[in-house]
C-alpha cells in the first residue's frame, strides 16, 4: 500500500458508524424532493431540505428548464470568461440586479464558488477580512485563500466585532463578511449594527443571503431588504440551490466591484458556466416568489407553529427565529442514533456533528418548506417528542 493510501486508511469513522447501524449520510432518495420523499421504497416526511419556498418540484420551473435545454443544450462547455456566456445568463443577471436592487450581478456555477471566489480576491495583503465565527464553510474557505489579515469575531457579538475593527489600520480596506441567516443555528445576523459599525470604521459589508432569500424581505429578497439596508450593504450574495430550486449562485454589488471580479475571481474564470436548465429555473423562480407571496406567509405560519411546538416539548433550540430549527443533542453518537430512529419513524432530518460544530454543540437540523402542511409538522413534532424522550433529551 502506498503511503497516501496507508495514511487515509486510518480514517475509519464512517465504517464504525455503519457497523453500528447509525451512518446517517448519502441516504438515496428515489422521488422528487417534496415534503414527502421515498427512501428504500418507504415514504418519509422531508424536514431536511433547504428549498424554503417549496419550488423544487414546481411544474412551471421544470418546464422552463426543459425549454432551455431544447434551445441551448445541456451545458456550456466552458467558463463565462471564454465561450460559456449565454444571452440567457445575461438575462438572469439583469433580472437579479433588478430584484436585489444593485447595479450589477455576476452568476457563478455554485453558491460555494461565489464565496470562494469573491472573499478570496477582493482584499490585499495589507487589508482585512472580518468574519463571524459561525460563517458558512464557503466563506471560511474563501478567507483562507486570501492573503489579507483575518480577524474572527464572536458569533453575532457586535462588541467583539468592534474590538476587531479597532485593531485595523484605518487607511486599509476592511471587509466584514457575515451570513444573513446562519445555516445551522437559524439565527439572524445583526445587520443594522454591522452596518453602523462599518460606517463608523469605514469598512465594507458583504452579506450571504443563501438561507434568507425566499424567507425574509419583500418578495423574499433577504435580510438586507428586511432591514431596509440595501444601499448600505456593499455586496449581497445568494444561491440558487435553495429557495430558487436550481443550482448556482450570484453576487450583487456595484459595477466597479463586478468589473474587478470578472477578471480576477478564479472560481468564476476557471469554472464552466451554470447550465441553461439551472439558469432558466432560477429565472422562473424569481417571478413565482414575487407573484405568490402566500409561500412566504405559509412558511412563517409553519415556522411559528413548529417553534412553539418544540419549546412546549422542552427541546433545546437555541436562538433561532427562522425556518431553520436546531435541536441540540450535544453528543455525536446520540445524534446519529436519534437521526436513525427518526428515519425509522418516517421523519428525515439532518444530523450536524463535529467538526461541522463543536462536539458539545451537535444537533439535529430541522427545516421547513412552504409546501409542508400543518398536519405534517404536527406528525413530525409527535415523532420527535417520542424519540427525544427515549434518549432523555426532553422531560
Amino acid at each position: 500500500m502506498k503511503l497516501l493510501q496507508e495514511k487515509l486508511a486510518k480514517y475509519t469513522a464512517p465504517q464504525q458508524a455503519k457497523a453500528a447501524g447509525v451512518y446517517p449520510y448519502f441516504r438515496a432518495i428515489s422521488s422528487e424532493q417534496d415534503p414527502e420523499v421515498v427512501i428504500n421504497g418507504k415514504k418519509v416526511l422531508m424536514f431536511g431540505s433547504n428549498c424554503y419556498t417549496g419550488l423544487v418540484n414546481d411544474p412551471r420551473i421544470k418546464e422552463a428548464a426543459i425549454e432551455a435545454i431544447k434551445k441551448y443544450g445541456t451545458g456550456c462547455a466552458g467558463s463565462p470568461f471564454l465561450n460559456g456566456t449565454l444571452d440567457l445568463h445575461k438575462k438572469l443577471e439583469a433580472r437579479l440586479a433588478e430584484y436585489i436592487g444593485k447595479e450589477d450581478v455576476m452568476i457563478y456555477s455554485t453558491g460555494f464558488e461565489v464565496n470562494l471566489g469573491v472573499v478570496s480576491c477582493l482584499t490585499g495583503r495589507q487589508d482585512y477580512i472580518l468574519w463571524d465565527e459561525q460563517d458558512h464553510a464557503s466563506i471560511i474557505e474563501g478567507r483562507r485563500l486570501s492573503f489579507s489579515q483575518q480577524l474572527k469575531y464572536k458569533h453575532n457579538d457586535m462588541a467583539s466585532l468592534e474590538q476587531q475593527l479597532q485593531q485595523c489600520n484605518p487607511d486599509k480596506v476592511k471587509l466584514i463578511v457575515t451570513d444573513g441567516v446562519f445555516s445551522m443555528e437559524g439565527d439572524v445576523a445583526n445587520v443594522p449594527e454591522i452596518v453602523r459599525l462599518a460606517k463608523q470604521y469605514n469598512a465594507s459589508v458583504m452579506v450571504d443571503e443563501a438561507h434568507s432569500i425566499g424567507v425574509f424581505g419583500p418578495g423574499g429578497r433577504g435580510t438586507v431588504h428586511h432591514f431596509g439596508l440595501v444601499d448600505d450593504v456593499d455586496l449581497i450574495m445568494g444561491t440558487f440551490s435553495k429557495s430558487f430550486a436550481s443550482l448556482g449562485g450570484f453576487i450583487a454589488t456595484d459595477k466597479e466591484i463586478t468589473n474587478y471580479l470578472r477578471h480576477h475571481s478564479r472560481s468564476y474564470i476557471f469554472t464552466a458556466s451554470i447550465t441553461p436548465a439551472s439558469t432558466a429555473a432560477a429565472l422562473k423562480a424569481i417571478d413565482i416568489m414575487i407573484e405568490e407571496p402566500w409561500r412566504q406567509e405559509k412558511l412563517w405560519e409553519l415556522t411559528h407553529y413548529a417553534l412553539d411546538g418544540f419549546r412546549n416539548m422542552g427541546a433545546e433550540i437555541g436562538h433561532t427565529s427562522t425556518p431553520i430549527i436546531p435541536l441540540y443533542i450535544r453528543d455525536d453518537y446520540k445524534t446519529y442514533f436519534v437521526t436513525r430512529d427518526l428515519l425509522e419513524e418516517g421523519i428525515f432530518v439532518n444530523p450536524v456533528v463535529s467538526p461541522a460544530v463543536a462536539p458539545t454543540d451537535t444537533l439535529i437540523r430541522f427545516s421547513l418548506m412552504a409546501t409542508h402542511t400543518k398536519e405534517q409538522v404536527t406528525t413530525a413534532l409527535e415523532k420527535i417528542q417520542k424519540v427525544f424522550r427515549k434518549y432523555e433529551l426532553i422531560p
